[in-house]
């Protein structure tokens, strides 16, 4: 295996997408966005085939440049989706990498006045766009969103509120139940406030002020911000903690905008659309450090308990921590375009 490069059977192309909902966010992060498109082989052949679409979302701090990264002895994921095509697993299919990245490190694909309108930006742009660029069956029955962490949480969330778009998904280790995988991080990030004060937009200044990550608080300190920007910020963009940040005493009317926005919590008022999906793929690690195998075990039940067919989900728990897991998304994908064929 060549450890720098691999020659596919497909084509990935690139493109940049000047989106009018991301102009002036609040960030004031870039409205010209890169979009890959990933075409299988044979998509030149036959100009009159059309062919289901699969819209991939990265993680928290995630952009599109991340597909290309490569780990030892691993290939990327576009080189691993091309294999899954050109060995003839599964039936061909356009695959789209979308980035939402923010300067707080995501958006969770939430339109949010903190970051801006990124779920609207997905659904209402660069699915038109996409559409009108190739040759895909514009019907949710074809079309798929899959991702791993944040990814995986959009992942969830995206077809609940439109099934007019997306009719499957796949999440690898998302974001679910967030008793355990966000509650757990408020004790550390009050210990961590203590040397700014309680102050976390003093912590922010430094952190943009010096090589990123070079303080053991940072990871910790960004993941808490970047999902207060998205799922409490105030109408002015400020972002409010849900947790006193000197005693760290719970703000429950803060905590309970973010429980409005777990995915096993939301299930109940989205059981039609859940129950209109094609495909559910589900998984996670047993040692996942946010216990996001637990909340895959619930969001599963969630599912289940709102009337979704059994043989409509694949559920399955692995021997993995949080990372590490990449080798999981080819088998997600190839299941995922098995089941949104024509």
């Amino acid at each position: 295996m060549q450890p720098w490069s691999a020659e596919l059977a497909g084509r990935l192309e690139e493109h940049v997408v000047s989106s009018r909902l991301l102009r002036g966010n609040p960030l004031g992060d870039p409205h010209e966005r890169p979009v890959l498109v990933y075409v299988p082989p044979g998509y030149d052949d036959d100009p009159d085939r059309r062919y289901p679409s699969v819209y991939v979302i990265t993680g928290f701090t995630g952009h599109a440049g991340i597909w290309r990264n490569r780990t030892p002895y691993r290939h990327t994921f576009p080189e691993t989706a091309d294999a899954v095509f050109a060995s003839g697993e599964a039936p061909p299919a356009i695959v789209v990498f979308v980035d939402a990245w923010t300067a707080h490190g995501g958006s969770q694909y939430v339109d949010s006045p903190g970051t801006g309108r990124y779920h609207s930006y997905i659904c209402d742009e660069i699915v038109p766009w996409v559409d009108g660029h190739y040759r895909t069956l514009d019907a949710p029955r074809h079309r798929a969103i899959s991702g791993k962490s944040s990814g995986g949480y959009g992942a969830m969330i995206t077809p609940m509120l439109r099934p007019d778009l997306f009719g499957a998904l796949a999440t690898h280790a998302g974001d679910a139940l967030f008793e355990y995988c966000y509650l757990t991080e408020f004790p550390k990030c009050v210990r961590h406030l203590r040397k700014y004060g309680g102050d976390i937009g003093r912590w922010w200044d430094d952190f943009n002020g010096r090589v990123a990550f070079t303080k053991p608080e940072d990871m910790d300190l960004l993941n808490i911000l970047g999902m207060a920007v998205c799922y409490s910020a105030r109408d002015d963009g400020t972002p409010e903690l849900p947790f006193d940040p000197v005693n760290g005493v719970i703000r429950q009317d803060v905590w309970e905008r973010w429980l409005a926005w777990d995915p096993v919590r939301m299930v109940p008022g989205h059981a039609e659309a859940m129950r209109s999906q094609r495909a559910i793929w589900i998984d996670g690690g047993t040692r996942d450090e946010w216990y996001l195998d637990i909340g895959a075990q619930a969001f599963h039940q969630a599912l289940l308990d709102a009337g979704v067919e059994e043989d409509v989900i694949h559920f399955e728990l692995f021997d993995a921590a949080h990372g590490g897991i990449d080798y999981r998304y080819p088998l997600a994908l190839s299941w995922l375009c098995r089941n949104i064929a024509p």
